[in-house]
């Protein structure tokens, strides 16, 4: 890719460009930020576009042009300068990630939508609502790291930029008004620390959905099958439902073949699978087979705490308010009180607001807003 200006945008795929940019963008109050990963393409994503726009300019920078994004570092942990992002979480763990890049003072538009009790808050959505703009979605899982990208996916790159800013100073007027822009703000804040999770050596079944559902000896093929997958994907740089399914992984460890008529039977697999895959799955079913029941894995239970008389009833009676102040704030009951919070304040029973703060992940803002309310309805309650 050539440093060159396009379509209203400007792309940057050399140091010196970056560094330009940076310079530029770090004289704006707030710029808008998204970009492009490949997920859908290889095993281990990477950012692969990075868009970003200030009132003056916009940019999309090619990191897989650049040895680093270092110069953006200074500009993204600017508390001065505010960074709108539309559903953030994604992009900041993938920009600490790769870059190591912290965000903060962050408006997050799509979390922000929710507390003005929007439920339809994707960026597609919003923008038709708000200001009739409709957004071309069909290069939203086409490869983000094939080199050259054609012209008109680097028009929807920089597109998605393009009404943020606007977005954001709209929704936040309507916040303030609301007295709620307080409660994004500390959401946002909040949000801004997320990280992506590290590598662990946890058994791969304990992240995979249906596994609490299977036997000792289903969950060992399970895992061997999972493992196997992992090294395939890698190998071929692939995603790992490239490679087989999770329905398909399920549906293996429940099957257990172990010789190629009960994997052509089982009917899992196509055909190709089973002529590039087929050996492999059946050693690792069998190795997984032959443990010894003492070495099968066992899916970890957690025993729910006998709760203390009174918290069901506590439980009630604020699932009850919830639901209630939910519909006279026209929020999500969620954002309100979600299921966790609910049972740690019927268990705690605060009895004053100082104890109420004391609760995690209880915020502030719920504290502020709806502290006496909750605290008087636990002195209420036996």
């Amino acid at each position: 890719m050539k440093n060159v200006a396009s379509n209203g945008y400007r792309l940057v795929a050399s140091r010196e460009a970056l560094e330009e940019a940076a310079a530029e963008l770090a004289r704006a109050r707030r710029i808008a930020v998204d970009l492009e990963a490949d997920s859908m393409f290889h095993f281990r994503e990477k950012v692969c576009l990075l868009q970003m726009a200030s009132p003056q300019a916009t940019y999309v920078v090619d990191p897989l042009a650049l040895d680093d994004l270092a110069p953006l570092k200074p500009l993204m942990a600017d508390d001065r300068i505010g960074k709108v992002f539309h559903g953030a979480d994604y992009d900041i763990r993938s920009l600490y990630r790769d870059f190591g890049i912290r965000i903060r003072n962050l408006f997050d538009t799509e979390l922000a939508s929710r507390f003005l009790g929007i439920r339809e808050s994707g960026l597609e959505a919003v923008l038709k609502s708000r200001f009739n703009v409709r957004l071309d979605k069909k290069y939203q899982r086409k490869d983000w790291s094939r080199r050259p990208l054609p012209g008109e996916m680097m028009d929807y790159a920089a597109g998605d930029v393009a009404h943020l800013l606007p977005l954001a100073r709209e929704i936040q007027r309507e916040l303030k008004a609301k007295r709620r822009l307080g409660w994004v703000e500390e959401e946002c804040a909040i949000l801004s620390g997320v990280r992506p999770p590290g590598d662990n050596a946890a058994p791969l079944f304990l992240s995979f959905r249906g596994a609490g559902r299977l036997k000792p000896k289903q969950l060992a093929v399970l895992e061997a099958l999972l493992q196997l997958r992992r090294q395939l994907a890698r190998e071929r740089d692939r995603p790992l439902f490239k490679i087989f399914s999770n329905q398909s992984m399920l549906a293996l460890a429940l099957a257990a073949p172990t010789t190629p008529k009960q994997l052509e039977a089982a009917g899992v697999l196509s055909k190709r699978q089973v002529s590039m895959h087929g050996p492999a799955l059946l050693k690792a079913v069998v190795k997984a087979l032959s443990l010894n029941p003492k070495q099968r894995p066992v899916y970890p239970r957690k025993r729910s705490p006998r709760l203390p008389a009174g918290v069901p009833d506590r439980v009630t009676a604020l699932k009850t308010w919830r639901d209630r102040k939910a519909a006279a704030l026209d929020l999500d009951p969620g954002l309100v009180l979600n299921k966790m919070l609910i049972q740690a304040i019927a268990v705690a029973k605060p009895r004053s607001q100082k104890d109420l703060a004391t609760i995690a992940d209880i915020r502030r803002w719920r504290c502020k807003a709806f502290g006496p309310e909750l605290v008087n309805l636990m002195k209420t309650l036996r």
